[in-house]
Formats: structure tokens, sequence, C-alpha cells
């Protein structure tokens, strides 16, 4: 008899969360678990790629509001929620305040957003075998949600992160398992909280290679990647986390340095685009340091690249990294806390400092060292990185 599953996100828009679901869903056992996708806001490109077996479960109006702007909830006649995000934005400031986080504000505010909502929001109707709380913050599959078991995701470097720790404590421990996406999440997690050490489970990203390479097929228009130049390509989210400030800072330096004919794409979206786009012009690279915004499919773009870079301040696990490596591509990624759960250093690429000088140096090296990057190539060539056995690990929780 086939179990049900819910696993539950907030959208579907372009994201290394979102993307690394698409790739487990394309390779779930549709013949033993029936899998219901709870989306609060049926939003997003990757909607599309959704596979046809997963049932997507109706929107409700009530879940879909949490990253909503005031002004929309209003117009939306959800005055309570608007109400809770307001208060929660005041509560945020304070506490990040006296707490010195830089960049906490928006993360509390998430927290207690979905903690007083999911008192406004309905209980699912259906019991489950298995609830699985895909992206962070997880109180409404804690809440809301009637299942025998429930699982949730960490994606994310927990000794980075800058959140209400005690707050999220006491959702965490309403959950059966939890599962992080490599083993520096895992341990930088619990060094966090350290109390759920027999409940945290590494799964790392499954990837699909036959469908990213499929998806890699697609033509790049020939005016956003040129084949005259050494071609650096990148996917994020436009935020100070992904270092792409250091990027464009690093670029400005092979550029003095002569290496004029380096040129870098971003494929992403986010808050951090005005800054970018003025330290862009600020160092005069707008036909060098492109953004290329938002891509559902930013395959056929790494397939043509010269070298993957990875600029992160912090990571889980990118993705993107792991992509890069399914298409055969060198990487270079800096030397963030998770980095070495990332790629092998020499033999699948390289980890530089993570600083300004240390990026252009290591784009500098595979620049001028064709031989190093023929090995890497060749190296990442004879690997397999079909992981669909980490889901076994997965159906092993939820059996």
């Amino acid at each position: 008899m086939k179990k049900d599953i819910l696993i539950s996100v907030y959208n579907m828009e372009i994201g290394g969360i979102e993307r690394s679901l698409i790739n487990m869903l394309e390779s779930f056992d549709y013949q033993k678990y029936n899998v219901d996708l709870l989306i609060f806001h049926h939003v997003g490109e990757f909607m599309s790629l959704i596979p046809k077996s997963v049932n997507i479960l109706p929107q409700v109006e009530r879940y879909s509001g949490f990253r909503k702007p005031v002004k929309q909830c209003l117009k939306e006649k959800q005055y309570s929620l608007a109400f809770i995000r307001v208060v929660s934005k005041y509560i945020a400031k304070l506490k990040s305040k006296s707490r010195n986080m830089e960049e906490g504000a928006g993360y509390i505010q998430m927290q207690l957003t979905q903690k007083y909502s999911s008192f406004l929001v309905p209980m699912l109707d259906k019991e489950y075998d298995v609830a699985i709380s895909y992206a962070w913050p997880h109180d409404i599959i804690a809440n809301k949600v009637k299942a025998k078991k429930k699982v949730a995701w960490i994606h994310t470097d927990y000794s980075k992160l800058e959140i209400d720790n005690e707050l999220d404590l006491i959702v965490w421990k309403q959950f059966d398992d939890i599962a992080a996406v490599s083993d520096a999440c895992r341990d930088a997690f619990l060094s966090t909280y350290p109390a759920l050490m027999e409940k945290v489970v590494v799964v790392e990203n499954i990837t699909s290679p036959n469908f990213i390479k499929k998806m890699a097929e697609e033509e790049v228009p020939l005016n956003q990647v040129r084949s005259n130049t050494f071609n650096l390509v990148s996917v994020g989210r436009l935020s100070y986390v992904k270092g792409f400030d250091l990027a464009i800072e690093a670029l400005k330096l092979l550029h003095d340095k002569g290496l004029t004919n380096i040129k870098w794409y971003i494929i992403g979206y986010g808050g951090y685009e005005k800054e970018m786009k003025d330290l862009i012009t600020k160092h005069d690279l707008k036909d060098s340091f492109i953004l290329l915004g938002k891509k559902t499919n930013p395959y056929p773009y790494i397939k043509k690249c010269d070298l993957y870079v990875q600029p992160s301040r912090y990571e889980g696990k990118a993705v993107t990294v792991s992509e890069a490596k399914i298409l055969g591509k060198p990487i270079l990624i800096t030397k963030y806390p998770t980095a070495s759960s990332q790629i092998e250093n020499g033999v699948e690429g390289l980890i530089c400092d993570l600083s300004i000088p240390g990026l252009a140096k290591g784009i500098e090296e595979f620049y001028r060292n064709q031989e190093m990057k023929n090995i890497l190539v060749k190296n990442i060539s004879n690997k397999d990185y079909s992981n669909s056995y980490e889901l076994d690990k997965l159906y092993k929780i939820i059996s």
C-alpha cells in the first residue's frame, strides 16, 4: 500500500532550494509513494518543472501571505496578517539591534511572521504518513499538518545564520527527523543545537544528471555568451551572502592587470541588484560583468562557460556547484566554511581565499593554466555524479 507524503515549500521562484526540490521530485519513486506538494504561494518559473506524478495541492490564500509586501496583504484584505507583518518587523529590528546582528532583522521577521501567522491559518484536513518541510521556517508543518512523522530540511550553514535560535529550537523540537544537505551543514547546525544530535541525518541534494544534461541542450543566444572571451558564470540570488560584490571587485583587479577579455555572467535576481549595478558602473564594467537576470534554465550558460565560480561568503551546499560538475565544468569556489564538502580541492576544482585578491588569483590561475584546467575537467568527466541513492536515506526515514 502506498504511503502518503506531503512536501511543503513557500513558492517555486528560481532558487537553489527550489532547484534541489525539482531534482528530488524527478527521482522520487511514485510506485511506492503518493506525493502531495503544498506550495504556499503558487508563483515562480519552476512551477512548470514539477513532475506530473506530483499532486499539487490548491493554493490556500491565508498560507500565501508570509512574504508578500504589507501593502499587498492590505489590498487582499488580509488585515490580520498585515498587522502581524508590521509587528514582526518592529520586534525583529529591536532583537537584531540588541544582539548586534547586521543581517538578522529580515530572518527574525520571517520567524516571527510564521510563528504568529500559523495561529491564523487552517489545519490541513488530510493526515499524512510523513510531512516534509523542505524550506525554513518550518512552523506550518510543525503546527498545521497532521502526520505520523515530520521531517525538516537544513539547506544552510547555521553557524552564519543570524536568527533567534531560542525561537527556532522550539520549532525544531517538533520534528522527528532533520535532514541536512551535507556533513558540514549538519556539524554547523549541531554546534548551534547540540541537543538535537539524535534527530539529524545527512541527505545530500539529489542530482538528476539526465534532466540537467537535457536542459543544457537549449541554445543560448550568441550575443549573451561570446566565444572569443574567457567566460565565467555564477548562479545565485543577488544578495550580500553570495559575494557578488567581491566578484565585481575581483574582475576590476583582473582588468587592471590587462586581462580585459574576461567576462563574468551572473544568473539570478534579488534585492542586492542596485548595489551591484552601482559598483559595476563605478568600475566601468558594464560590458564585462553582465547581469542576465532570472533564468528558469541556467544550464546552457553553465555548459558554455570556461569556468563556473561560486564567490559566496557562506553556503549550505550550493546546488549549482554540483550541477556544474555534472556538465563537466571546472569550478572555483571561495573558502566559505562548508567549501570542502562541495568540491575536492585540486581534483574537481579549486578553493580560493574568501577575498577579492583570492578570487582574482584563482580566476587568473584558470585563465593562464590550460593544462591544469584540462586535468580538472578530465577528473570531473571520469566521475559519476548521479546520487539518487541519497533518496534511500529519505526512504529509510519515511519507512
